[in-house]
């Protein structure tokens, strides 16, 4: 803002100047548009089985997941069945009511999710979830009528 001492009030200045402003603000959202694109972490693409009567999963420290190609990955990090064990042994050491997460895409077989439920269950994890997408239930059909 300017003003000036003594003289007219006439000639005073009465707004402010936003053009600075606004450089400065697209500026910034350039630099979040570029810093977003670079921040975002690679995640495992997989393709969750539909269901309708899913339940909203809880947030645990075992959030195992098997890709399209039959890998296994421990809170987005890839892990063998011995470091996965190795590690649910040393949580159960911390927090002895664990519960796991259990993501697999819908092309891998039934048994490859079996085969993982398995070895937490092997080592102590009872309470598990399987992880969904959600879809509508669909619209119930009529009832038919009695002869």
């Amino acid at each position: 803002m300017a003003g000036q001492i003594g003289g007219d009030d006439d000639e005073m200045i009465a707004g402010i100047n936003i053009t600075p402003m606004v450089d400065v603000m697209l500026v910034l959202l350039i630099i979040f548009m570029i810093t977003a694109s670079i921040v975002d972490p690679d995640s495992i693409k997989i393709e969750l089985p539909e269901a309708a009567t899913g339940e909203p999963t809880e947030t645990t420290t075992l959030g195992l997941t098997i890709d399209p190609d039959g890998k296994w990955y421990l809170n987005a990090t890839p892990i063998t069945e011995d470091d996965l064990r190795a590690f649910i042994r040393s949580e159960q050491a911390q927090d002895k009511e664990l519960q796991a997460a259990v993501a697999a895409d819908r092309t891998r077989p039934y048994g490859d999710v079996i085969q993982l439920i398995d070895v937490i269950k092997q080592e102590g994890v009872l309470k598990f979830a399987l992880n969904i997408d959600t879809v509508a239930l669909p619209p119930s059909a009529p009832p038919r009528p009695t002869e």
